[in-house]
């Protein structure tokens, strides 16, 4: 997607944080805003402020983890705009904690938010792109988490790289219908992940993990490493930058950089170094990536 200068976004999680973020990114690039989110008051403050800026924004109450709402949300967008053709699932809460120390109910609601609101928002909203025939670009947000380890972060991690799977998937099966897939990857960014624990339904309250809040709920203007977070409308520029090149992962903090290599060796460490009896050696002798097919397919140069 080369310009989105008068296309339409709706973004989960789109009144505050991150989800706010990119929206003003957006909004400086001339995008339609449908912004999706729990709270009234945060999307009624967020629609204010980005429709004094000059940005065409409308609004609706979502529960991403409701599939009933997000198929009503899919349809409200496309009664409201005509088309959509960015797609941002951003909706996450914090249930930050030791596996071991999970409960069901831990498990079972931020699953049915960080990973099941992605799969709703998809399941809703990619049939939609694919009608229109217009390509389009499906985001999520998942998080340096989905990628490495994460102190106390093993419940978190486990939906947020199933997510980088889910990504991964699309940006090869869509490749062909000029449908793009990105996801995000961020390390601390300022948002209001504290305020997520509010909104814990009354059925999920059986709490194994009772750490406290994570450093993304701590208020930037206090002690500690939130001061030093990334602002999210420098991460919402980001992101857009990654949509315009059509960008597989979006990363948004390099200090991870050594993290990551430390932990990719020793996979490619284990690898065998004897060729299989089977695959494509033995059937003709050409390896090949399927990922790599993609990135030519779309014109991109294989580094």
């Amino acid at each position: 997607m080369q310009n989105v200068d008068g296309r339409v976004a709706f973004i989960t999680g789109g009144a505050s944080g991150i989800g706010l973020g990119i929206a003003r990114a957006f909004a400086a690039a001339g995008v339609r805003l449908m912004l999706a989110d729990m709270r009234d008051d945060r999307l009624a403050e967020a629609a204010a402020s980005l429709t004094s800026a000059g940005t065409e924004v409308a609004t609706i109450k979502v529960d991403v983890a409701d599939r009933v709402a997000m198929a009503a949300a899919a349809a409200r967008t496309v009664e409201r705009f005509g088309k959509v053709h960015i797609v941002v699932a951003n909706a996450g809460v914090g249930v930050i904690g030791r596996v071991r120390d999970a409960s069901y109910d831990d498990w079972d609601w931020s699953n049915a938010v960080n990973l099941g609101g992605v799969v709703n928002t998809v399941q809703e909203f990619l049939p939609l792109l694919r009608r229109q025939g217009e390509g389009g670009h499906l985001v999520a947000t998942a998080s340096m988490g989905g990628l490495t380890p994460v102190p106390h972060g093993g419940v978190y991690s486990v939906q947020k790289a199933a997510v980088v799977a889910i990504m991964e998937a699309l940006y090869t099966e869509l490749a062909a219908e000029g449908i793009h897939a990105s996801v995000i990857c961020p390390g601390m960014t300022r948002t209001n992940i504290a305020e997520t624990l509010a909104l814990r339904p009354t059925h999920f309250s059986d709490h194994g993990i009772r750490l406290a809040p994570p450093p993304q709920a701590v208020a930037a203007s206090g002690p500690g490493p939130m001061a030093l977070a990334m602002d999210p409308t420098e991460l919402g520029e980001r992101v857009l930058k990654g949509i315009l090149a059509n960008d597989l992962y979006i990363l948004t903090h390099n200090e991870f950089a050594e993290q990551i290599r430390e932990q990719f060796e020793p996979i490619l460490a284990a690898m065998p170094k004897e060729e299989p009896a089977m695959g494509p050696a033995a059937a003709g002798g050409v390896k090949f990536s399927a990922y790599e097919r993609v990135l030519k397919a779309r014109g991109t140069s294989v580094q």
